[in-house]
């Protein structure tokens, strides 16, 4: 007879840490009382969702299950472009910052910046690089699309999963979409 085989071991409800289930928990939110108001969408232009002062946001429908169509993008794109350095659902890395929290305090033009020209932080002893996307199609045609994600990740407004319902691609982002990959 064989030797027994290693089992592995249980985690037991009073052992498990409530603070990182919720950060695996795809469903559950931290919601951001200051960052969900200052985030409110009070103008839609063709699909496109504004704040009072007319910067990109998100607008969530069907009681939490359906995204706008830029909030969707924004998750696909950061899923394809900024998720390496960052992690997953911009929960951050080692070496890479927190983007949902990064979000609560980066204004629109900022965040921007900081994607287009790069930017280069020492601490304590601890260098970090963002790299400068300035020229990269695949990021800055969507600029905006992974701002409204990472702003609705900031906010609480959306959990750690891909969005299921989305609203449809509007014309105006099939076309400038169009118009910036030039296709």
């Amino acid at each position: 007879m064989l030797g027994a085989v290693p089992t592995a071991t249980a985690v037991l409800a009073q052992d498990a840490k409530p603070e990182l289930a919720n950060k695996l928990d795809p469903n559950a939110k931290e919601i951001d009382e200051p960052v969900l108001k200052a985030a409110t969408a009070v103008k839609e232009e063709d699909g496109k969702y504004l704040d009072k002062d007319g910067h990109p946001t998100f607008h969530i429908t069907n009681d939490g299950k359906k995204v706008d169509w830029y909030t969707y993008s924004g998750y696909r794109r950061y899923h394809a472009e900024c998720h390496v350095c960052h992690g997953p659902d911009g929960m951050g890395s080692t070496y890479a910052p927190v983007l949902k929290d990064s979000l609560k305090r980066l204004s629109y033009e900022e965040f921007y910046g900081i994607l287009a020209g790069g930017r280069q932080n020492h601490t304590a002893g601890n260098e970090s690089v963002m790299p400068a996307f300035g020229d990269n199609k695949n990021v800055m045609c969507y600029a905006n699309d992974l701002y409204v994600y990472l702003r609705a990740r900031a906010a609480g407004a959306w959990g750690r999963a891909r969005p299921g319902e989305k609203e449809e691609k509007p014309e105006s982002a099939k076309t400038a979409e169009k118009e910036c990959l030039g296709g």
